[in-house]
């Protein structure tokens, strides 16, 4: 077992990640490659639909307009900071950023060719950049897809100490680890001198001083540095760290005790040189609006008639087994503590409900829904039933009946909404759902807490284009079976 002062050393002789230096290059050679792909595409599109009259020939016009076309518009993306190291693989400001960019250089180019009568083709002109935005967007994404995929296996991480209070410092390293993907690597803490722990209650090793900041972010070769609550003493103290770090390339991120946020709901507002960061309401009472029931009543009727024959199937699979009921109704909580029967195919033998207590004392089971693999409660028709969740359809009548959403947290058990704590409670403010965060994030290999916590986010952060993102990611939780038993 390795002590404290042996992982200080082990971290301070090891070497970043400096590979992440090249993402904006790597960005600009995608977006290179697929505009001169498009710009092909376009020139034979034109050409076989010949969509607009035009005398001359696409060939001839795109000696000298194809390149400078291309070189603007990296240059148009370049200037609104598409190919900033900070957009990358979080949030939607990268895509948003190539989205104006490309509009602003289409502009440009009809503007440029407008003005100097330059005949470039409108056919040319409207495939390239009708073929070229969504390229753009798709490509970024399969590299933000690759960007994640190499930092859950370690790769191209950023190396973080956090500074603060260790509270705070746990608070933060919570959230980076449990989200691998974001790339932040947490190397050590920096506490006020009065703290002389040598780890937080987690086991991040204290690595010195949060007054020293910038002579241990050398020493320990970190990427960047997170001020969390209790980093410095003043204001004042807190800008002399800036001072020193800015001649260092060291990030430096404000890590507010603020989680579990949306960030349409933050809004940053200097005033006197003061950041203040407004959170706008939790956004519950909208997920209860006409617009979302709106919309669940339209697309649960409307998979209702698509999967009518998966229904007739699934029916009669379960009838044929053991000629029992097909359908298992168990009386769930909705939206306020209201009760309604929450439809499913059954998938369990008839008297699976007697058999539970048994199974509760066999595992040790305290609280939460109950879910275990190799339940031997389940029947042959059963499993594949739940493998690609067909047993769940059925709650699309409970949808179109308003008992439930086609997203939200997922429906509780009266015995564990009577567990719950104030904070727990908030999940009841909105309708339960057939598919949620819960399910597109591991459905049962998540832990209570977790769940929880990715319901509690739902409500307080609800958005329509959540709602929509949800629903199709569900698609690849489903078909991939991750958590589903």
């Amino acid at each position: 077992m390795t002590t404290t002062s042996e992982h200080t050393q082990s971290v301070a002789t090891a070497t970043p990640s400096r590979m992440l230096r090249y993402l904006p290059a790597s960005a600009l050679l995608i977006d290179a490659a697929l505009m001169t792909l498009v710009g092909l595409v376009a020139i034979v599109g034109r050409r076989e639909l010949d969509v607009f009259a035009s005398s001359a020939q696409v060939e001839d016009q795109l000696v000298l307009a194809g390149p400078l076309m291309i070189v603007g518009w990296i240059a148009t993306v370049a200037l609104l900071g598409g190919y900033r190291r900070d957009v990358f693989g979080v949030g939607t400001d990268e895509y948003r950023r190539v989205l104006n960019a490309s509009l602003l250089a289409a502009g440009v180019t009809g503007v440029v060719c407008y003005l100097a009568r330059f005949d470039l083709s409108r056919g040319f002109f409207l495939l390239a950049y009708g073929l070229g935005v969504p390229s753009l967007i798709l490509g970024r994404m399969a590299l933000r897809r690759a960007l994640h995929s190499a930092r859950r296996r370690g790769l191209l991480r950023h190396r973080v100490l956090i500074a603060g209070s260790r509270a705070h410092i746990d608070e933060i390293a919570r959230v980076l680890g449990r989200e691998p993907w974001l790339g932040y690597e947490v190397i050590g803490a920096l506490t006020p001198e009065y703290d002389l722990s040598e780890e937080t209650a987690t086991g991040v090793p204290v690595v010195g001083n949060a007054d020293e900041a910038t002579s241990l972010a050398k020493a320990y070769n970190a990427d960047s540095i997170f001020f969390a609550g209790g980093a410095v003493g003043s204001s004042s103290q807190f800008r002399r760290a800036i001072w020193e770090l800015e001649h260092e390339s060291i990030q430096v991120v404000i890590a507010p005790s603020v989680t579990d946020i949306s960030n349409e709901r933050i809004n940053i507002r200097p005033v006197g040189g003061l950041p203040l960061m407004h959170i706008e309401p939790p956004t519950w009472s909208d997920a209860s609006r006409w617009g979302k029931r709106l919309f669940d009543l339209a697309g649960s009727l409307f998979l209702v008639l698509v999967f009518s024959p998966l229904f007739a199937f699934a029916a009669l699979s379960v009838k044929l087994h053991d000629r029992g009921p097909v359908l298992f109704r168990q009386e769930r909580i909705g939206k306020d503590g209201g009760r309604f029967a929450c439809l499913k195919f059954r998938t369990m033998v008839v008297d699976a409900e007697a058999r539970l207590n048994s199974l509760h004392e066999a595992s040790g089971h305290s609280e939460g829904l109950f879910k275990m693999k190799d339940d031997p409660r389940i029947t042959v028709p059963g499993r594949w039933l739940r493998r690609f969740s067909i047993d769940e359809l059925p709650q699309l009548f409970n949808v179109v009946r308003g008992d439930m959403s086609l997203v939200g947290p997922r429906p509780p058990l009266l015995r564990e909404v009577e567990s719950y704590d104030v904070d727990t409670t908030r999940r009841l403010h909105v309708r339960p759902g057939m598919t949620g965060l819960w399910q597109v994030s591991g459905r049962s290999d998540l832990t209570w807490d977790e769940a929880i916590r990715l319901d509690l986010y739902y409500v307080d952060n609800w958005s329509m284009l959540q709602d929509i993102s949800i629903l199709t990611k569900t698609l690849g939780a489903v078909v991939s079976s991750r958590g589903a038993y």
